[in-house]
């Protein structure tokens, strides 16, 4: 006898399961890959994009995976780098304005980058899922300055540092996720080692503060900001602190210079403000609201690098596009509320 067909309905709910069990076996690696594809594209919205990309194709390619060949994350892996790599080529690096001009006097007139796209802040929130971004991803690896310095590579110099020195990838698998040879993943490594050592981008961060404490440190500079206190933020600062401003290109050092500015911001926009801690790449910073209108608007997104001595950096950020990524409301009211 014949056996039975299956009806539509069962083939469909066998589609169902299928696509279900897919899923759960891939889902643990989102938050990984969406850090493995910020680290390629210095963009937090490119980053999801090509991650969303990256299950789409690997969905439509699951009956390919032989896990007789590599483990179901270098699969992935793989996967995500040839959409990177192809993102890559029509995309420039994406750099901090400290990394692009000469500094600048803290009252020249501000100017904005014409046609530049800047590293963006990735929010914690984003990589904080209790998968594997919580042991596979070194923390310090997110930090501005590294991701900044990984602009100054290739893309394959990228990819090979990314996979062997953040993510502990083998020679022999990071030359199967990259579709090259080890010997090429070593060059490529070597090369991008001394890039990013010259760019400033290395990643030891021996004696730096703990979270609570760089938190601690950005705490009181908010106090003194709330409280328009120049001399109490300056007190915060190291000696070479760093202020920049993407879209802006302007960027300065020195307590003295940072000063200067920030009188500048408080005699031009205000000393009534409201501010709203916030995370990014495992640093601590907030979101500052000045006050208009009868209640409060989004000015600036500020993320600070905190050492043993001080705040060394605080990048500001302005762009719509990054107050989004925090679900930044663009208004609040008097009590400090969501004005809707």
């Amino acid at each position: 006898m014949r056996p039975r067909r299956a009806t539509a309905a069962e083939r469909v709910g066998d589609v169902t399961a299928k696509a279900e069990g897919f899923d759960q076996l891939v889902e643990p690696f989102r938050a990984e890959l969406l850090a493995y594809c910020y680290w390629m594209l210095g963009s937090a919205h490119d980053a999801e994009d090509l991650v969303q990309d990256t299950y789409l194709r690997a969905w439509r390619a699951r009956e390919q995976y032989d896990e007789t060949r590599s483990s179901l994350r270098t699969w992935l892996y793989r996967i995500a780098t040839n959409v990177c790599l192809t993102a890559l080529e029509a995309r420039g690096r994406r750099p901090l304005p400290s990394g692009l001009v000469a500094a600048s006097e803290p009252l020249a007139p501000l100017v904005p980058g014409e046609n530049l796209a800047w590293l963006q802040p990735l929010p914690d929130s984003w990589v904080e899922s209790g998968d594997p971004a919580g042991t596979v991803v070194e923390r310090s690896s997110l930090r501005l300055a590294f991701v900044a310095a990984l602009q100054y590579l290739t893309a394959r110099q990228r990819g090979a540092l990314i996979l062997r020195d953040v993510l502990a990838f083998s020679a022999s698998e990071a030359a199967d996720i990259l579709g090259t040879t080890v010997v090429s993943v070593n060059s490529s490594l070597q090369r991008a080692r001394t890039r990013v050592k010259e760019a400033g981008g290395r990643r030891e961060h021996l004696g730096e503060p703990s979270t609570a404490e760089q938190r601690a440190w950005v705490d009181r500079y908010m106090k003194a900001f709330e409280q328009a206190d120049v001399e109490g933020l300056k007190r915060l600062l190291t000696d070479d602190v760093i202020m920049e401003m993407p879209p802006m290109v302007n960027w300065f050092v020195g307590p003295g210079n940072y000063g200067t500015f920030m009188e500048w911001v408080f005699a031009k926009a205000g000393t009534d403000w409201l501010l709203k801690p916030v995370s990014a790449n495992n640093q601590p910073g907030f979101a500052a609201y000045r006050r208009a209108d009868g209640g409060y608007e989004l000015h600036t997104l500020q993320i600070f690098t905190v050492t043993t001595a001080g705040i060394s950096r605080n990048s500001v950020f302005q762009e719509p596009e990054i107050f989004a990524s925090f679900g930044l409301a663009a208004r609040l009211d008097v009590q400090g509320l969501a004005d809707t």
